[in-house]
């Protein structure tokens, strides 16, 4: 074998690894992310794999946070200005002025990258990037954006253009006063430069009119570019004059190139933390063009999950090149499983499959994510070694069988225990039953190698593999026998089936020969084709229902997600509502409190008289009564309603509500084909929602009215009123004002004499209407009897 050959790289060639690079450049903002782009390099180890990984999230990451796309503007490829500096070269003015802007650029983009969170990664890479402000602004002091070496980068300089400009001048003055005077010798009247000398257009045939140095003749012959001998010297001084200005303009340039060669280093390092940024964001646009996701890096035995996979250059045909649509295809690989072997017709898709399940691993591998459906699970593969395709190989005189076995040989030597092995047409293009043979002996030597390892073979003997060990797994791409066409679907579990006598005699094979080539393959074949027919329908079948059970599911979600919305929005409705009905309870309180105030400060003002208190009291009682608010009913939780699907946890089924529930908390629902009385607590909402039990109707109680406070009969001077010999009108009076003073201990003892009872019944008339009493009794016998009535107060 060719020492120098790498089936890893003809592999790359194979699956036209190239034109993924290619598309992920346009995504590529500066040079440097192009050129490595189309050099994409691919990580020996899984930590680098990972590293660029999370670069490529943090990119989404950064770019949400700062609300925009990660600018590169200033930042230029400098790495050849770079190398001609550190071995004393000079840059020009233009790559100087590249060399500030990238400084500027990368400094920004730094600030960028410090300043947002959650992006570890990223601020790791640029920790140590030094940007060099003073090298930068020295730069823009002495070059411009032009390129050019501005007056002000020296004194000497300044002052050399200063007399380049009065020479010039003077040139041009010269030259315009001699238009002027021989303008019937002149071609045509304007003044222009051969070489670094001024001169004008005379016509040949007055060419001794102006006399002086001819530099150059027209194509013609009539016209002749005269340098006229008056501005001979001032050429030559502006000659000097422009060569001491480029000696000057070299020294200036010289200067700033030797202080970026100190930097050399530093620079590099930026140019390549720059160039990983700038692949990073290319990385994440590209995936995210491709509607990928993120890939989970699995690095021992697990379930590899790539469902809905596309192949990037299919999505890329399609979007661009007016390609057909692409069909996802579905790999579900159990741990378990070391090699598949997928059968079916030519132009199915088997090859297809092989190179998108290699490709998805290899943009895992440099970051990238993977156009499937999350979750993204595939192992890191320290290798992707492939035999795909059937050309010879007309240099080395090969054969399709022997170009086979030459990959194969490569794979096998250079094969470790995390490859990854992709085999086309495995064993073909040699005597069937030796081809057979060989691919049966080289998957079984690959189970025990190789991680993984995926073949497309027409052999129906490997079929059996999958019953004989349990790392073997069959897989099929799908024929619809009604338009003699695939599906491009892959069918996992389920060998292929031929279809060539099938296809023969839908399109009209001889009928006779069909039969004879039946008979030759025999009945038991016969038989295993309409088995394998039979998975196919019942597994298509089997989908069917899974895609319904899916729609069904996504439908209920999305109830679910609406219902959900509504309860939200009704329970912040009803949270508004409390907060503005306790804000108007307590406006209401404050209203009450300050009417109160009111009426207590009209009571402190002056002497306050019974029928005061009276009218305070009623003043109160009014505010009360208006001001009080009821109490609002308690919420009333969920209940189910009558015919209403509910879930019975108890018995772990779902029922159909027959009847409300009763007084006691029990209720008729329907269990399949019975209808059973359940209690509410035994029962509970689809959503898991516990109903809640009505609280018992509570026993209607009047409270007693408040009995009033017990009036102790003790008599006291200040309770007391003697008001005997009065006339009525005198003694009513008295009485009023006693009551005043006897408020506070709730009685008053009036003391008006037995005599005729003219004077107790005037005092017990006026009584009887007074507000502030409640009861009047005449006094018992030891109390003074019929000359002594007893007033009871509010």
């Amino acid at each position: 074998m060719n020492p120098s050959y790498s089936i890893a790289s003809e592999t790359l060639t194979l699956l036209e690894w190239a034109r993924i690079g290619q598309h992920l450049a346009t995504f590529t903002a500066t040079k440097l992310g192009l050129v490595a782009a189309r050099q994409l390099l691919i990580p020996a180890k899984i930590e680098q794999s990972q590293e660029l990984l999370n670069q490529t999230k943090e990119i989404d990451i950064l770019e949400q946070q700062l609300g925009a796309s990660l600018s590169f503007e200033g930042i230029c490829d400098i790495h050849q200005p770079l190398q001609r500096a550190t071995v004393q070269g000079i840059l020009n003015g233009r790559e100087l002025y590249d060399v500030a802007t990238t400084l500027a650029g990368m400094r920004r983009m730094r600030r960028s990258i410090d300043s947002s969170e959650d992006i570890p990664t990223l601020q790791e890479l640029v920790i140590n990037v030094r940007t060099y402000p003073e090298l930068e602004q020295e730069i823009y002091h002495c070059i411009d954006d032009h390129g050019d070496v501005t007056d002000r980068a020296s004194e000497k300089l300044r002052l050399l253009r200063i007399e380049l400009k009065s020479t010039r001048d003077r040139i041009q003055k010269l030259l315009q006063n001699i238009l002027q005077r021989h303008s019937n010798a002149i071609h045509q009247p304007v003044i222009t430069q051969r070489g670094d000398r001024f001169v004008i257009q005379v016509k040949v045939t007055h060419k001794e009119t102006i006399p002086g140095v001819v530099h150059d003749v027209s194509a013609s012959g009539s016209t002749l570019y005269v340098e006229p001998h008056a501005i001979v010297s001032l050429g030559n001084q502006l000659r000097q004059f422009q060569r001491q200005e480029q000696r000057e303009v070299e020294i200036i340039c010289r200067a700033l190139s030797a202080k970026v060669a100190e930097v050399g280093e530093d620079l590099e390092m930026l140019l390549a933390v720059a160039t990983a940024i700038d692949l990073a964001t290319a990385r994440f646009r590209y995936s995210n063009w491709l509607g990928a996701n993120p890939p989970r890096l699995i690095t021992d035995r697990q379930q590899i999950t790539l469902r809905q996979l596309r192949h990037p250059l299919l999505v890329w045909q399609q979007q661009h090149e007016q390609g057909g649509n692409v069909v996802p295809t579905e790999l579900v690989i159990q741990p378990h499983t070391q090699v598949v072997t997928i059968t079916g017709p030519n132009t199915g898709g088997k090859t297809v499959t092989l190179k998108t399940l290699a490709i998805a691993a290899l943009m895992a591998k440099v970051g990238l994510y993977v156009a499937a459906k999350e979750p993204v699970e595939i192992p890191w593969f320290d290798q992707v070694l492939a035999d795909i395709g059937d050309e010879q190989s007309l240099q080395q005189s090969l054969s399709t069988f022997s170009s086979h076995i030459r990959r194969i040989g490569h794979i096998l030597a250079e094969i470790s225990p995390n490859s990854l092995v992709l085999l086309d047409e495995v064993g073909a293009g040699t005597d069937p039953a030796e081809g057979s043979a060989l691919a049966r002996a080289l998957l079984q030597y690959l189970a025990d190698r190789a991680y993984l390892t995926i073949a497309t073979t027409h052999y129906g003997e490997l079929k059996a593999l999958k019953y004989e060990d349990e790392r073997f797994e069959n897989a099929s791409v799908e024929f619809d026998d009604v338009s003699l066409s695939p599906t491009y679907r892959l069918l996992w579990g389920i060998p292929g089936r031929s279809n060539a006598l099938s296809i023969a005699r839908r399109l009209g094979l001889n009928e006779e020969v069909i039969v004879a080539a039946e008979n030759q393959v025999g009945l038991a074949g016969s038989e295993v084709n309409e088995i394998i027919a039979g998975l196919e329908a019942q597994r298509r079948l089997q989908e069917e229902k899974a895609q319904a059970a899916a729609e069904l599911l996504q439908q209920a979600e999305a109830f679910y997600l609406e219902v959900s919305q509504k309860a939200a929005e009704l329970q912040a409705r009803e949270q508004q509502l409390k907060i503005a009905q306790d804000q108007s309870i307590q406006a209401e309180i404050d209203a009450a409190k300050a009417e109160i105030a009111k009426t207590i400060r009209q009571l402190q003002q002056g002497t306050p008289t019974g029928q005061d208190a009276q009218q305070a009291t009623a003043e109160l009682n009014r505010i009360i009564q208006e001001r009080a608010t009821p109490p609002p009913p308690p919420p009333i939780g969920y209940q189910p309603k009558v015919g209403e699907r509910i879930r019975v946890p108890r018995l772990g089924q779902t029922a159909e509500v027959l009847t409300a529930a009763d007084d006691r908390g029990n209720l008729q629902v329907r269990l399949g084909l019975m209808s059973v009385s359940v209690a509410l607590t035994d029962v509970e909402s689809l959503t898991g929602e516990k109903p809640k039990i009505p609280p018992k109707p509570a026993k209607t109680f009047q409270p007693p009215a408040t009995p009033k406070k017990e009036t102790i009969l003790i008599r006291t001077s200040n309770n007391t009123v003697d008001v005997r010999g009065q006339r009525v009108d005198t003694a009513v009076i008295a009485v009023d004002r006693a009551m005043n003073a006897a408020y506070a201990s709730g009685i008053l003892w009036v003391i008006h004499g037995k005599g005729t009872g003219k004077l107790r019944e005037g005092i017990h008339d006026f009584l009887s209407t007074h507000a502030q009493v409640t009861k009047v009794e005449l006094a018992s016998n030891p109390d003074g009897g019929a000359g002594v009535s007893i007033v009871y107060l509010k």
